[in-house]
């Protein structure tokens, strides 16, 4: 079952606005009951702000009247195109710190695997076709710094990615 944004933030929503159950809130959260307990009483979460799922069209108040009215329904979550978009792109956040590996990892890549192309290194790591070309001409600002390293091992992208890329570009060269 796919869980609501913010599950936490959506469980206190629902305990201080909604006569639901514990059981009904802790499956649509993904949560143990114990916990949407816990947060009933105060013990957690009391500095968190509730997320109306609602507003966030994750809900409708219908859904809400109607497991209201039955303690043994469950709620379901509305589908959103616009979130499935986002799930199935996978948009990943990468920290300060992995951005600054990024260079290492194109340097990896330009010399260990010079098939890939750079609209595919582009794709795999998130990065400009500029700083590629940078460190390819090795005129790129930090190049004294810039060592080669995985991209797997720096975590900036999964191996089946990077074995994707290679079929790839092996398809292209055969052709």
């Amino acid at each position: 079952m796919t869980l609501p944004l913010m599950p936490k933030a959506t469980a206190v929503w629902l305990v201080e606005n909604t006569t639901l159950t514990f059981k009904q809130i802790a499956d649509f959260c993904g949560m143990h009951m114990l916990e949407i307990q816990a947060i009933a009483d105060g013990d957690v979460a009391s500095h968190i702000m509730g997320l109306s799922p609602i507003a966030n069209n994750q809900l409708s108040a219908e859904e809400i009247k109607r497991c209201e009215a039955d303690e043994n329904a469950s709620l379901e979550l509305l589908v959103n195109p616009e979130m499935e978009k986002l799930v199935l792109r996978g948009v990943r956040y990468v920290s300060q710190s992995k951005r600054n590996d990024r260079p290492c990892a194109i340097a990896w890549i330009v010399k260990h695997h010079p098939e890939i192309s750079d609209a595919q290194i582009v794709k795999l790591l998130r990065t400009t076709k500029t700083t590629i070309t940078a460190i390819r001409e090795r005129t790129h600002k930090n190049i004294q710094n810039i060592h080669p390293q995985n991209p797997v091992t720096l975590g900036l992208c999964s191996e089946a990615d990077l074995e994707k890329a290679l079929a790839v570009s092996v398809k292209k060269i055969t052709k």
